[in-house]
């Protein structure tokens, strides 16, 4: 079988989530980073939508990450993150949708531009982990102690939340116990740790800083 090649620049969580299944499969793939301020003209003819990440694979190129999620099921059918029953499978898709709607929350949060919407952002993003919350079960994963698609997406949203907890403690995770044990235990896993640069959390907290957000000026004291 042809090599993976994943094509990102140095934070997008879209990308981590088929980083980490393409891990949890035992699939090596090579990675190469763009720029996503200067794109070049070669990865615009794989990406109509100048979207990070494609995954290239022999002659394909696919972009979208639930669409490149789909296509390494499809491909790499053993070690399957997505249950084989239709309903669960449907149940399992839709909350990877759900966790794609709490990066854009995170999103709207760090990029609030002053503190009466950043305090309405903290407490969007708590009514989203509430909702996480009653989800949950007592087993590692989402699903019991089968690692799927759903904690591949959930995954990368909880590495955002390390460089914000060194910033303030902003109370989307309050009076939660599932949520950051589930948090905690994905962060543990050989996938989730490998699917991100060395410098992430650095690089991170430089691109937030040059927001001019709200967040960005509380980080600067912390910075002094």
């Amino acid at each position: 079988m042809p090599a993976f090649e994943l094509i990102s620049n140095h934070l997008c969580p879209y990308t981590q989530r088929a980083a980490i299944q393409l891990a949890e499969k035992g699939l090596g793939f090579e990675r190469v980073y763009i720029d996503l301020a200067d794109k070049p003209a070669w990865f615009l003819a794989l990406s109509p939508l100048g979207k990070v990440p494609v995954l290239r694979h022999g002659d394909a190129a696919i972009f979208e990450s639930s669409v490149i999620c789909e296509y390494i099921e499809d491909v790499v059918p053993g070690a399957p993150l997505l249950p084989a029953e239709p309903a669960a499978r449907a149940r399992h898709r839709a909350w990877v949708e759900f966790a794609s709607a709490i990066v854009g929350d995170v999103f709207a949060f760090y990029s609030a531009p002053d503190a009466a919407s950043f305090e309405r952002k903290c407490a969007d993003l708590a009514v989203r982990f509430n909702t996480l919350e009653r989800q949950l079960g007592a087993g590692r994963c989402f699903d019991g102690e089968h690692f799927g698609l759903v904690d591949a997406a959930f995954a990368p949203l909880f590495r955002l939340f390390d460089s914000f907890d060194e910033i303030g403690d902003f109370g989307v995770f309050e009076g939660l116990t599932r949520v950051p044990a589930y948090r905690r235990r994905l962060a543990q896993r050989a996938s989730v740790q490998g699917a991100v640069v060395a410098d992430y959390g650095q690089r991170f907290k430089h691109y937030l800083a040059t927001r001019g957000s709200r967040l960005s000026r509380l980080m600067e004291p912390a910075q002094a």
